[in-house]
């Protein structure tokens, strides 16, 4: 039998890997690297789920440690580095709006945010300082950290890995604070799939930015019409 107590600091230490993680694909512009933390960030919310199955018991987090493992640690990170050896591309090093170091300061600072908030709401809570709040804090700062990578960064990868750490932050916040229904998860692994794999289709042999990848189909269909006119 297992010492809970030493399952729970378990849990902090992996706490600490997931803002880790998280700060990484928010500064960093080498891709392979950014795929090889988004895999070691899911691998880390899928031992997460297995030290919680170990406290309560319930086989929904054990079938989901499962799923985000054969999904997020192995099929989307291989769609992901298949479109980066594709294209060709080894460093995102354009930004919208804000810069690597000003995403780290906002992300700390939204951070100390929620957990204020969250601390306020749950005054008086006997919860308040338990592995389920500190769970909900990081869910939180986790989806906006990968919605601040889906808005600052100018990649078309960049910005579904961006959209791949929000749904992380989904799972996370839901482990800890809701009982998310098996099926829902696997949905939405499904959606995820879904989007690397239409990803794929857009982006190999056209273009790794959004906005390029416009200009390309514009000009086709300008040259369609040409060709269709008197």
């Amino acid at each position: 039998m297992i010492d809970p107590a030493f399952i729970q600091d378990v849990i902090r230490v992996l706490f600490a890997v997931v803002i880790v993680t998280a700060a990484y694909i928010i500064s960093t512009r080498n891709m392979i690297s950014l795929v090889s933390v988004y895999a070691l960030q899911s691998l880390t919310l899928v031992f997460m789920a297995l030290a919680l199955y170990s406290l309560e018991g319930t086989t929904v987090l054990l079938a989901i440690a499962c799923i985000t493992f054969a999904s997020k640690v192995l099929v989307i990170p291989y769609f992901i580095a298949t479109i980066q050896e594709r294209i060709r591309i080894k460093r995102d090093i354009e930004f919208h709006f804000l810069s690597p170091t000003t995403s780290l300061l906002l992300s700390m600072a939204l951070m100390l945010f929620i957990y204020i908030a969250l601390a306020h709401i749950m005054e008086g809570t006997p919860g308040r300082e338990s592995l389920f709040f500190f769970g909900a804090v990081i869910g939180i700062s986790l989806m906006l950290m990968g919605m601040m990578v889906t808005f600052s960064r100018k990649r078309a990868i960049t910005k579904v890995l961006g959209y791949l750490t929000m749904e992380n932050g989904v799972l996370l916040f839901g482990m800890f604070v809701t009982e998310l229904p098996f099926i829902i998860e696997f949905l939405i692994i499904i959606d995820l799939i879904i989007l690397v794999m239409l990803t794929t289709i857009l982006t190999v042999g056209l273009d790794s930015t959004l906005e390029d990848y416009h200009n390309r189909l514009h000009r086709f269909h300008l040259v369609e019409d040409t060709e269709e006119g008197p």
